[in-house]
């Protein structure tokens, strides 16, 4: 499966890679997380519950961040157990480019899924995706607007 897109966030270009590097605000955005540990400056914990058509489960896991391009462009892998329901693996690749002092916020990401999960079609695992993708940039967006309001 993959997923890409590009958002429009009202704040500079240096707002928002801090912001995509604060595991507080990450946890507010990410639909369903229970929550978010930084172990180090790259590799971050996460606990997240997800109803994806008739299956509910909690997911446990990892992400690792490649900052070597940052703060323009930064990669992150990451694997997740959702015990009987599935598990899932992936990565994306993020990049962020100013302008007008607006920061566009660019990802091309891909995932594989299985166990239950797998079995339940693409097109619904697609369309969830989408959905918590959109989710979790439009509450992103919000939040760094907020801030920069405050």
């Amino acid at each position: 499966m993959e997923l890409n897109d590009e958002i429009l966030i009202d704040a500079p270009k240096s707002v928002v890679y801090a912001a995509l590097n604060d595991p507080a605000i990450l946890q507010q955005c990410i639909p369903g997380c229970e929550t978010l540990t930084q172990h180090s400056d790259t590799e971050l914990e996460a606990l997240v519950v997800l109803k994806i058509g008739p299956v509910k489960a909690k997911f446990s896991g990892t992400v690792i961040l490649d900052k070597s391009g940052a703060p323009d462009a930064f990669s992150l892998t990451g694997q997740g157990n959702g015990g009987p329901a599935g598990h899932a693996k992936g990565g994306a690749q993020v990049t962020l480019r100013e302008v007008d002092g607006k920061t566009v916020l660019s990802y091309d990401a891909k995932a594989e899924i299985g166990g239950k999960l797998a079995q339940l079609g693409s097109r619904l695992i697609q369309s969830t995706a989408k959905k918590l993708a959109g989710a979790f940039f439009g509450k992103f967006a919000e939040v760094i607007g907020a801030k920069a309001d405050a």
